[in-house]
Parts: structure tokens; C-alpha cells; sequence
């Protein structure tokens, strides 16, 4: 439920919340909840906000915390999601506590040049925890080689993540599913981004000639082992590759570039089809045909892309291994159920083998 409108003391307040010591305030800042807005008061509340943006620009203005950054990214994208919900007249405590997580960035920042609260992304508000697999793509991500290209979208889309959880709390899935998606579309760009970041090889023109060296034999370097996997996620009862989620396809062509890059001797790639536990056929074994056609199409599509048919097998394994059980949440209608259950709807892609 919506609280109470932010006061112009209140956006003072905030903004005034990181001390020079780097303390947070702990005295009240919350206005009456029966207070009227006024003019004057909607103009104080942009006021902050204008002032907030201005330490953020003035941080990208040193050259020193350049704006695609993640902390100065996740700054800004804190302030965006306060400023939405302000401007939509949220009156619970989400506009306060996004705007503050903000402010703790760019304060850390002017302070040492780094910022410790800028790694974390907390449930601010009690938001609920949506999508466990785009935090976990968003983990895996920071440890990527295209990092560097990567962390703006990232940031942005944990901050949509946290987002959404506050709509669901208040309103369920029907306001909570637009910010979802602007955080499922994020991390797909994301993924995309880190993939074109790595840099080609450098060609460097070749010495001049010298003389020979004296022969010696040296053993060839030893092969290291080299273990991946990627989550392939379906629509809804659906086992064809026109109904795989875009961005774990997108992981999916990543795994297989890398399989063919020429650097890995695979050895064996297992592919699990999986459900979730929802059956309206009446039949006990749909799930299984269903895990088991998801397995084959996978297969199927990476021979398609030049992958040798003799080094994958398949398996399925029904509604047997759920990892969302979503039975906490109340959900309105069977689509919002069944948008929770997605991570369930999988094929996992296990990669073994030796790199060169």
C-alpha cells in the first residue's frame, strides 16, 4: 500500500544522510502521513533529486568514475527507480530508501574513490526476491572477461530486479512484470555486450630474420580441464527452439562458439531436459515426453550449429528436480504462476573436456 507522499524536509533529509564521516542519520525523516502535498513541497522533493544528479555528474566530470561504471551506474539507476516511484506518487518507504542507497554510493566515492555499498543490492523496502536466475546470471557476468562492457546494464537491471520485487509486494505480478522484463531485457544485452568485449588477438607484424636458435626440446604445455553449462529456459508447455527465452539462447550460442573456437577437446556434453510440476493433461508421463523433447531439440539445434551428434547424450527428468517451488506468493491468475516457474523449464548444457 502506498504510505505517504516525500516531503521537502524529508528529500533534505536524505540527501543529507551520508555525513562527511560516511554515518547515516538515524533520526526520523518520514512526514506525517496525513500531510498535504503542496507546490512547494513537490518542488523542494524535485529539488533534491536535481541535487543528487548533480553529484553524480560532478563525480563523471573528475574522468575518474566514468558514467558506464558499475558503482556510478548503479548510483544513477538507484536514483532513477526513486524518482519513477516519486513521480508516480509511491508513499511507501521505496522512494526514501532507493534515493538513500544512491546517495551512499556517490558519498563512498567522493570519500575514498571507491564504494563498498555499491557491490551490494539490498531488498530495500522488504522487496521480494524475483528471478533467481537473472541474479545469478548477473553474479557470473562480473567475473566474464567483457566485464568492463557489461557492468552498466548489469547494474541496472539487479536495481530493476529489486524494482520488481517492491511492485509484487505491493501489487502483485500484474505491476511487478513490466520491471521484470526491463531487467530480463538488461541482461541480455548485458551477456551480449561481455561476449563482444573480449578482444581479438593482437597480429603483430613478424621480426626481421635472425639467426637460428640452438634446438631445444621442451615438453609441450599440459592441458588444462575445462568444465561449462548453460540453463536453456522454455515458454510455458512449450518444447520448440521459437519458445526458448532470447537471452539464455544468447548463453546457449556462447557456450557453442566457445566449443568451436578451437581451443576445447570436448569429451562429452550431457543435456537434462526438465518441467515444472504443472500437468493439466491428466496423464502422468507429459512431463516426461516434454523434459525428454526439450533434451532432443536442444541437441538437435547444436548439431545444426556444427556440433558432433556422438559427443552429446540426453536425459529428461520429468518435474523431479524443481529449483522454484513458488508456493509462497499468492498468484492472481496461471500466468503469473507460470512465469515463476520458468527457471524450472530448462535444459541444462554440461560441458567437459580439456582446453588446449
Amino acid at each position: 500500500m502506498k504510505l505517504h507522499a516525500i516531503s521537502a524536509a524529508w528529500m533534505a533529509l536524505v540527501l543529507a544522510g551520508c555525513s562527511s564521516t560516511g554515518q547515516q542519520s538515524n533520526s526520523s525523516t518520514t512526514p506525517d502521513a496525513k500531510q498535504a502535498m503542496t507546490d512547494q513541497a513537490i518542488h523542494a522533493g524535485y529539488a533534491g533529486y536535481e541535487a543528487q544528479q548533480g553529484r553524480i555528474k560532478a563525480l563523471n566530470d573528475t574522468g575518474k568514475q566514468p558514467v558506464g561504471s558499475y558503482a556510478l551506474s548503479k548510483a544513477q539507476c538507484w536514483l532513477d527507480a526513486s524518482l519513477h516511484e516519486y513521480s508516480r506518487n509511491d508513499r511507501s518507504q521505496f522512494p526514501r530508501l532507493a534515493l538513500q542507497e544512491s546517495s551512499k554510493i556517490t558519498q563512498e566515492l567522493q570519500t575514498s574513490g571507491s564504494s563498498a555499498s555499491a557491490q551490494q543490492t539490498p531488498l530495500v523496502n522488504d522487496a521480494s526476491k524475483l528471478r533467481p536466475d537473472l541474479w545469478d546470471a548477473a553474479s557470473k557476468l562480473k567475473s566474464h572477461p567483457g566485464w568492463r562492457c557489461a557492468e552498466q546494464k548489469t547494474a541496472c537491471a539487479e536495481v530493476e530486479l529489486v524494482h520488481a520485487g517492491n511492485e509484487f509486494n505491493q501489487q502483485q505480478w500484474r505491476h511487478a512484470k513490466p520491471y521484470v522484463q526491463i531487467a530480463e531485457d538488461l541482461m541480455g544485452d548485458a551477456q551480449k555486450a561481455a561476449e563482444a568485449c573480449i578482444p581479438a588477438p593482437v597480429v603483430k607484424a613478424p621480426p626481421p630474420p635472425a639467426p637460428p636458435p640452438p634446438t631445444v626440446v621442451t615438453a609441450p604445455p599440459a592441458a588444462k580441464p575445462f568444465n561449462a553449462s548453460a540453463n536453456v529456459l522454455f515458454n510455458f508447455d512449450k518444447r520448440d527452439m521459437a519458445n526458448v527465452r532470447s537471452y539464455t539462447k544468447d548463453q546457449l550460442d556462447a557456450l557453442i562458439g566457445q566449443i568451436k573456437s578451437g581451443d576445447i577437446t570436448v569429451s562429452n556434453i550431457q543435456l537434462v531436459g526438465h518441467a515444472d510440476r504443472l500437468n493439466s493433461t491428466g496423464n502422468n508421463s507429459y512431463n516426461v515426453k516434454l523434459s525428454q523433447d526439450r533434451a532432443t531439440n536442444i541437441k538437435n539445434y547444436m548439431v545444426s550449429q556444427g556440433i558432433a551428434a556422438n559427443l552429446m547424450t540426453t536425459s529428461h527428468k520429468a518435474d523431479n528436480q524443481q529449483l522454484e517451488a513458488c508456493t509462497k506468493n499468492k498468484f492472481r491468475t496461471n500466468a503469473e504462476l507460470q512465469e515463476c516457474l520458468l527457471p524450472n523449464r530448462r535444459v541444462e548444457v554440461i560441458v567437459n573436456g580439456m582446453r588446449k
